[in-house]
């Protein structure tokens, strides 16, 4: 069960996601910097227990638009990873426990995507966010059949749309976030797209 450490981190993990953000091709807020506060999100088990995993939901809620809700998956390390892409790392922070942690983007991590496909094949369980060692039963799968094995892609959706309906994948990971006047939603986190 994921062990929470009720510390600091220099940087913030939202003021690492800020800097890297409108670096994405999928953003879609303005030029300006964007304005984050954390909506929601869930955490999963590393089976070794050496990679933090925190699928974190962002609202950005600058001036000029709409608020718009971002799921950013996170691995934390406690070194660099080798063989994934430059634009992987959202940076690196001061752990007040476990010291230097360098964050990467989770759609990059194998160890992330690794759980995420176990949580959709119903072998890992979601953890609450804040709290040690507490289920989050709030963090669903949907659906059945084929599409959930290594002939199958997942899909992390990156702008979250409050709806958990999809047409076409057989396997969705549905949870929640709130937005910052204090409505609550539910979206499809992740799914899976047959080959």
């Amino acid at each position: 069960m994921a062990s929470i450490h009720r510390t600091t981190m220099t940087p913030t993990k939202l003021e690492l996601i800020t800097g890297w953000l409108p670096k994405q091709s999928w953003y879609v807020g303005g030029a300006g910097t964007p304005d984050l506060v954390k909506a929601g999100g869930f955490r999963l088990d590393d089976p070794e227990g050496a990679v933090g995993i925190e699928f974190m939901v962002v609202v950005d809620v600058a001036a000029a638009q709409e608020p718009v809700a971002y799921l950013v998956p996170l691995g934390y390390r406690g070194a660099a990873l080798e063989g994934v892409p430059g634009e992987a790392l959202i940076g690196t922070s001061e752990h007040g426990v476990l010291g230097t942690r360098w964050v990467y983007d989770g759609a990059h991590d194998p160890v992330v995507l690794a759980q995420l496909s176990a949580l959709l094949r119903g072998e890992a369980t979601p953890q609450h966010q804040s709290l040690s060692d507490t289920l989050d039963p709030t963090v669903t799968v949907h659906g059945t059949g084929p599409g959930h094995d290594h002939g199958s892609d997942v899909r992390i959706r990156r702008v979250l749309r409050p709806t958990e309906a999809e047409q076409g994948p057989s396997v969705r990971l549905v949870a929640g976030w709130t937005w910052p006047d204090g409505t609550a939603a539910r979206g499809v986190f992740a799914a899976v797209t047959p080959k």
